[in-house]
């Protein structure tokens, strides 16, 4: 299905590998122009160009930028002053005491008001925030339940345009970090490797209905699809790619 996004642009924080570097791919392979956002240069352009090579009719562009501090975001901003596509992938994870978050930690997570005037006064858009399970299921990441919250309240601002706002929840997913932790948990029993994930999930994450590991590039398929002209029928959603993980109350 071609998806209407040949020639738009697009920022997706976090995307030098895992999650965020599948949805760069399956945005680029849409004809989209991707911004690869990560904090190492050598590393942000090698994604750049491993996108050119594969995706040649496109014009990817590195930015690398440490978006946890304000000045690297206001050289963002001045480097990319207008995208059409803002895919907020980039994890801060930082264990705290909530009364000891900082005004100034909030907005780390946050900081999405630079784009989205320019998106309205477009009338198109696509803010998309990557969140978990955990939005919904929280245990260690109250920032993953913000992002349901602040997506429904920034979609209200958007009433009656075409610019949407909407959350992605996908479930546990075999990226690089998750490999490495199948790898530690059984480099040394005799179960086979071909049996990890299987083992994993029957006894880690027993409510998945798939029972397997979500991977990274069907996380990138449909957030490709969210951010496309044909999801202009919702916004504001709290989208579930769990594999049933998330027990519904009907």
């Amino acid at each position: 299905m071609e998806l209407g996004l040949k020639g738009k642009t697009a920022l997706v924080t976090g995307s030098t590998k895992g999650i965020g570097k599948a949805i760069a791919n399956e945005l680029a392979k849409e004809g989209t122009n991707v911004i690869v956002n990560g904090r190492k240069l050598e590393v942000v352009q090698q994604v750049v160009a491993e996108l050119k090579k594969k995706f040649p009719e496109t014009t990817p562009q590195a930015a690398a930028y440490d978006l946890s501090q304000d000045s690297q975001r206001q050289k963002l901003f001045k480097a990319f002053p207008q995208v059409d596509i803002l895919v907020n992938n980039m994890g801060i994870f930082k264990p705290m005491n909530y009364f000891d978050i900082s005004e100034e930690t909030w907005q780390k997570f946050i900081d999405v008001k630079f784009y989205l005037p320019k998106m309205l006064a477009e009338n198109f858009g696509r803010i998309i925030f990557i969140a978990s399970e955990e939005a919904v299921m929280p245990q260690y990441s109250l920032t993953k339940t913000m992002n349901l919250s602040l997506a429904k309240s920034l979609s209200k601002l958007t009433k009656g345009t075409h610019v949407t706002v909407n959350t992605i929840m996908p479930g546990s997913t075999l990226t690089e970090g998750v490999q490495q932790m199948l790898t530690d948990m059984y480099k040394n029993t005799e179960l086979p490797e071909a049996e990890w994930e299987s083992d994993f999930m029957k006894h880690h994450r027993p409510l998945s209905q798939i029972q397997r590991l979500i991977r990274p590039e069907e996380v990138g398929r449909f957030t490709a699809f969210v951010a496309s002209p044909y999801s202009s029928s919702f916004s504001g959603e709290a989208l579930r790619l769990d594999g049933g993980l998330v027990p519904t109350i009907f």
